[in-house]
């Protein structure tokens, strides 16, 4: 089924992740979702393992994600 209205079908966590981190830098990015993962000793891989298994912090992940989306399409 596909999802057009839907900026989050079809990209991974990982890619969405990458983004983020080259948007924001991981301080910036700790400050906007404080979790331990972006603020001691980030990394992709372990933000990923946790973001996995913590709903509440992908949720807060792919929001920041979204707004990130619609303010580059404003400038």
């Amino acid at each position: 089924m596909t999802q057009p209205n839907n900026p989050l079908h079809g990209i991974t966590l990982e890619a969405l992740l990458n983004q983020l981190v080259e948007h924001y830098g991981w301080a910036e990015l700790g400050r906007q979702v404080d979790i331990r993962c972006f603020n001691v000793d980030p990394s992709v891989a372990s933000s990923l393992k946790f973001l996995r298994r913590t709903p509440w912090a992908r949720e807060r992940v792919e929001s920041l994600y979204l707004y990130m989306l619609r303010h580059r399409e404003r400038n």
